[in-house]
Formats: C-alpha cells, structure tokens, sequence
C-alpha cells in the first residue's frame, strides 16, 4: 500500500472549487434579474458538476492536508460524490419550486453551496475541530432554507426550531471534544486513538472522561441524522420547511452525519466499541421502531416522508453496531455506505414527486389528495410505487438490496435480534408506504401535477436508477467496498 501523500490544497480541492464558486455566484447573483433567477440555479448546477469532475479524477488517491487534519482517500471520495450528486438533485428540485411558491430568490442557491461545501468538508475531516467547523458550516445554511418561505408562519416555525436544537445538538460534540481533549490531549482523530491506547496500556485514570466525551459527541451526530430519542425536530422541520429544502436536508445532511459518525468513531473510538455496542443496538432498534409506527398514524406525505427518514436511520445504524470488530467492521461499513447511496436516490425521487404535487397554500400534500394520479398520470405514479416499493424492501429496487447487505452485516456481526427488528419493521413499513400506492391506483382523483423539465428529469433518473442499479448491485457494492477507511 502507498503511503498517502502530504498537499494541502490537493486533498481539498474540489471543496476549494465548490466553495469559490459559491462566493462568485452571491456577486454574480446581484447582477442577474428577479425574474431570470433560473440562470442562478443553472450556474449553481455548473458549479456542483465542475466540483463532481474534480472528484471523480481523485478515486484511488490517498493523501493527507493541513498538518493531517483533513484526508482524502476512497471513504471521502465516495462520499463526495453521494453529497455533490445530492445538490444536484437539490438544485434541480428547487428550480420550479421556488419560482412556483412565490420564493425564487439567487440567495437559496448558494446557501445550498454553501452547505455541500460544509458536508463534503465533514467527511474529509480528521480532526474534531474540523468536524466541528464543517457541522457548522452544513447546518447554518440549512437553518436559514428551512425558513426561506418567509412569508409562511410554518416555514418560521421550522427555521427556528431547527436552530434552536441545532445549536443544543452542536453543543454537545463541542463539549464532548473538549472532553476527549482532555482525556487524550488531541483532538486529531488518529492521536486520539495513539492516545487512548497507551493509556489502556499504562492504566491511565482518564478512562471515565474519554468515554463521557465519545458519548456527548454520540449525542450530537444522533440530532444531525434523526436517530432516536434526538429525532422530535425532524417532523415539524420536514413540514414546515419549503419541500426542495427539505428533500436536499433529509438526504445530503443524513449522508454528511453518518459519514462523520463512522469515521469519527471507526478511527478514534474502537476501543469504545464493548462500551457503544448496547447503546448504538439500543438506538437503531428504537429509531426503526418509532419511526416506523409513528408513520402509521400520518396522514400529511411531508410528515411521513419525516418519520421514514427517521426509520431509515435506525437500518443505516444497523452498519454502525459492529465498528468495533475488525472481523465484520470494513463489510459493515461498506453495507452502511451501499445503503446511504439507495437511501439518496429513493429520498430524492419521492422529494421529486411530492414537489411535482404540491400546490400552493400547501394543498396537495395530502396522502388523501394523491388519489387519481395513476389514471391521469402513470407515469409519476408508477416512479412513486417504485420509491415506495424501495424504501419498503421490495424487489427489484435499491431498497432491498440494500436492507440485504444490512441485514447480513448485522448478522455476520452476531446481531441477529437487531436483524430480525429491521425484517419485521420493514414489514410494517408495507402498511403506510403501500397506502400512498393504493390511493394514487385505487381511489379517484383530480390533483394535477406540475410540469418542470428539471424536476421530470431528476423523477425519471432516480426511478431508472433505483430499478437498474439493484440488477447489478455487486459493482455498485465494490465502489461501496473501495470507501472502508484502512
């Protein structure tokens, strides 16, 4: 194996890119009229597939940046490309969207930029105060598109919400840091490690401190990507956000905390893992159950779509259970990573056609107003069965065979009972997500969907992509495999 190679600026290019664009489309942005704010979104897009190019070129490089606080290697670069490929989608989503609610302003899209730039910085980090800076450079944006409808007392409710637990949850890592700071004197992920180590060795009395501190950091990653008991904002955050804010926040921030969650504690916590292992068994179980039969109860598309991103938390945890074990950790983050790329395009497709139905004064997001759509438009109902079908399980889609490689992680692992959880929770899962399939085929109707080149498109590719990809999942699953951190 090569050793990785030391460049600063190299390591992080394509977020230098992403991010110097960012700045020039705010100036740029001034000079481009109200009405034509469609050229933001276009050079926004522009910006995010340069970045995308840049990536790409670095698969299979390994190097390090900035006194080793910051990597690239295969986990980054794979990551990257699930949260570049997120703004994409993000962008493509908004560019009807907002200009149809009454919201298009140049603003929106370099707050997304923004963002990706913080989510592709957070799984680059190695250093605790890294991932602090990227926590906040992702999650500042997100607050201020969550109450972008500034007209909509909602979509206030949601911005102010979500900041004030924002920062609660923020406060923890940085509390948690300064613990494991004080326990080891590092806050470099690998030194953490060196430190915990030789401290096991020579009997060190700072054991207390550094398991109190990787649990407060636990605490902070589980707001970011909705695990229970830290979920109670998700729901009224997805509802009241704008729906294109909401399907960009629901996929790329969950990628950028479980990116961060396995890196942080895969490479400075393993000797944590007989500690963690009943809590984060005890997290997934309950995320999956909660989250699945809350959603039951739904009967708004925006607010379910809420409490499956929180049931899918608890499945992509299930990857997490075994970092500890060296014999089972590199395929279950491997699985974990597979999941996050099914979890990202299936999101983003049902995102794509709940922004399609929704009308203004938010009618049509309904799961009751769905009904009818199959008649008038096949087409757009038979992606919704497809994403729906995928975040069930149900063959041949990304959903099961992710839930596959899940399952069979946790079970290498010797959780059988956390599997058997996800089987029998998937199960109940068929009840609210078929629903929506039922009322789009089965009842009558008459809401109208809009027609927006970009966002047909994003419908279109994620739905092809979602079926195509689980007919060939071993080279997908390989890519995944070539992201294990070494």
């Amino acid at each position: 194996m090569t050793q990785p190679t030391i460049n600063d600026f190299h390591t992080i290019l394509p977020m230098i890119v992403l991010s110097v664009w960012a700045c020039l489309l705010l100036l740029v942005d001034l000079f481009i009229p109200k009405d034509r704010k469609g050229i933001t979104a276009l050079l926004a897009a522009l910006g995010l597939i340069l970045s995308l190019g840049f990536n790409l070129t670095r698969i299979g490089m390994e190097s390090v940046g900035f006194s080793g606080m910051v990597v690239l290697d295969g986990f980054a670069t794979f990551a990257n490309v699930l949260l570049l490929l997120s703004g994409l989608f993000g962008v493509a989503l908004a560019y009807g969207y907002v200009r149809r609610m009454g919201i298009e302003r140049g603003e929106y899209y370099t707050l997304l930029l923004f963002s990706v730039c913080g989510m592709m910085l957070m799984a680059q980090a190695a250093d605790l105060i890294i991932v602090f800076l990227a926590l906040e450079l992702l999650s500042i944006p997100l607050y201020v598109l969550a109450a972008f409808a500034r007209g909509d007392m909602q979509s206030q409710e949601a911005g102010v919400k979500y900041f004030l637990l924002g920062a609660f949850a923020t406060g923890f890592v940085v509390y948690g840091t300064a613990l494991v700071f004080g326990a080891t004197g590092t806050t470099s992920l690998g030194g953490i490690f060196a430190a915990a180590s030789a401290g096991a060795s020579t009997g060190s009395g700072n054991g207390l401190m550094f398991t109190i501190g990787a649990a407060l950091i636990l605490v902070g990653f589980g707001f970011k990507v909705a695990a229970v008991p830290f979920h109670m904002w998700t729901p009224d955050v997805y509802q009241g956000a704008p729906s294109a804010a909401t399907a960009f926040m629901s996929s790329g921030a969950k990628v950028a905390g479980f990116v961060a969650l396995l890196r942080v504690f895969s490479t400075s916590f393993p000797a944590l893992a007989s500690d963690m292992n009943g809590i984060l068994w005890t997290l997934s179980a309950l995320t999956m159950i909660v989250g699945n039969l809350i959603a039951i109860a739904q009967t708004n598309i925006k607010r379910m779509l809420a409490y499956s991103s929180i049931a899918h938390a608890g499945y992509i945890l299930m990857a997490f259970v075994s970092y500890g074990n060296p014999q089972v950790a590199s395929v279950s983050i491997a699985s974990g990573m597979f999941y996050l790329m099914a979890y990202t395009l299936t999101n983003f497709g049902a995102w794509s056609v709940v922004v399609a139905l929704e009308k203004a004064e938010g009618k049509g997001l309904e799961i009751a107003d769905y009904a009818g759509v199959a008649r008038k438009h096949p087409a757009l109902a038979a992606a919704m069965a497809v994403f729906m079908l995928s975040f069930i399980g149900f063959p041949p889609t990304l959903g099961m065979v992710g839930k596959f490689y899940l399952f069979r992680a946790a079970i290498a692992g010797g959780y059988t009972g956390l599997a058997l959880i996800g089987v029998l929770t998937s199960l109940v899962s068929a009840y609210y997500y078929l629903r929506v399939v039922v009322n789009m085929y089965m009842r009558e109707g008459e809401l109208v969907p809009e027609r927006e080149p970009w966002l047909g498109f994003a419908t279109a590719l994620t739905a092809a992509a979602t079926v195509a990809l689980s007919l060939v999942p071993q080279w997908v699953f390989l890519l995944a495999s070539t992201a294990v951190m070494k």
